[in-house]
């Protein structure tokens, strides 16, 4: 019952449009067309740890530590973690990871948490995810040690995978306002644990306040070492930041990017060098990255042949799967089958995987590739 109550919210948040070139045409009900897209395989890329937490376990944790939480009914705590119903904010949006590590408490829970975002994604027939962490906030939180997080999240991963259908890899984080000697000692455990699940590294944070030039070294040898690199660039800042994240980092990936279109040159950039942008659309809206879906930059990124992802960002804060972000490419922004299916394709190739891996998910998405797609895509 309460999907059936969210799904009836988001219908009402966004309405039906299906495509700019056929408004005219008999429209599906929202709960046929979200059935069909909950069913095909996805693979989401830019999914962050810390703001993926469900709010009965919020609930749970802060009654067994003892955290000072205004109420701990679960439709009480939205408020206070999630930005759906607030005044879209960068800054706020950034804030709510703030109260949500609070929740990290132990090793328990910690765990807990990890193999729940799993089995989440799993049940929305997320065939693939890269799932992100900042081990350094997480273990600053409680004074853990460093390594102890990224073992402990390690560990959870790799045993939530055997019980759901769902391939996970890792990719630890570095803020930008973090200094360069942490920066460096989060690439070493990264080299060190990449035998257990870790392929990536992610700048992320700030990017209004923190240019983050100083710390382009640590990312140039995380490729080097055959790690792959993904940045968070162009979200609210500019397509200068894009571009540099392409020249001075190294990144095979950007996370949003949705600013680079404010320059040819950097699209120019983008298309030569084949770089994939992780587009989080309701992320977008609630950090006034956009100010509607409607007018969302999407659908221009895939016309100019720009290679472009959809993923959720943030599940928990943002109130949204990765259903439903493919239901608001459909309905908000006119999005057809062919379009939504290169998304799925473009995510799979931007993977962080070895060739021998990328070969053996393709064949989980082959018959979907040639699927008949319902008539009202």
């Amino acid at each position: 019952m309460a999907v059936l109550q969210r799904d009836l919210r988001r219908s009402d948040t966004f309405p039906v449009f299906l495509s700019r070139k056929r408004q005219a045409d008999p429209l599906p009900s929202t709960y046929e067309l979200r059935a069909f897209l909950q069913r095909m395989p996805k693979i989401d890329l830019h999914r962050h740890l810390e703001g993926s937490l469900r709010l009965q376990t919020l609930a749970d944790i802060a009654m067994e530590h003892g955290i000072d939480l205004p109420s701990l009914k679960t439709e009480d705590l939205r408020r206070y973690v999630q930005a759906r119903e607030e005044q879209p904010d960068y800054h706020r949006f950034l804030a709510k990871f703030r109260l949500l590590r609070r929740f990290y408490r132990s090793r328990e829970a910690l765990e807990r948490i990890a193999a729940e975002v799993v089995a989440d994604a799993a049940a929305d027939n997320v065939r693939y995810l890269e799932l992100r962490f900042n081990p350094i906030a997480l273990s600053r939180a409680q004074r853990f040690r460093l390594q102890d997080v990224v073992e402990w999240v390690t560990d959870a991963i790799a045993r939530a995978q055997q019980t759901d259908s769902i391939t996970v890899r890792l990719i630890l984080q570095i803020g930008r306002d973090e200094v360069l000697s942490v920066a460096e000692e989060i690439l070493e455990l990264a080299l060190t644990y990449r035998d257990r699940g870790i392929v990536g590294m992610d700048l992320a944070g700030d990017e209004v306040n923190y240019p983050a030039h100083r710390l382009a070294p640590v990312f140039r040898r995380a490729r080097q070492e055959g790690l792959g690199v993904t940045i968070h660039a162009g979200e609210v800042g500019g397509a200068a930041n894009v571009r540099d994240a392409i020249l001075l980092f190294h990144a095979q990936r950007i996370g949003h990017g949705i600013h680079a279109l404010e320059n040819s040159e950097v699209v120019r950039l983008l298309l030569e060098r084949n770089i994939a942008l992780e587009v989080c659309p309701t992320s977008n809206l609630q950090t006034g990255a956009v100010h509607s879906l409607s007018h969302h930059p999407l659908p221009d990124m895939l016309a100019l042949g720009l290679r472009t992802t959809l993923n959720t960002d943030d599940p928990s804060i943002s109130d949204t799967t990765l259903t439903d972000e493919y239901l608001i490419a459909v309905t908000a922004m006119g999005l057809g089958w062919t379009q939504i299916r290169g998304l799925v394709f473009n995510a799979l190739e931007a993977a962080f995987l070895t060739e021998e891996e990328r070969e053996a998910l393709r064949g989980q998405f082959g018959e979907w590739n040639e699927i008949r797609p319902p008539d009202f895509l």
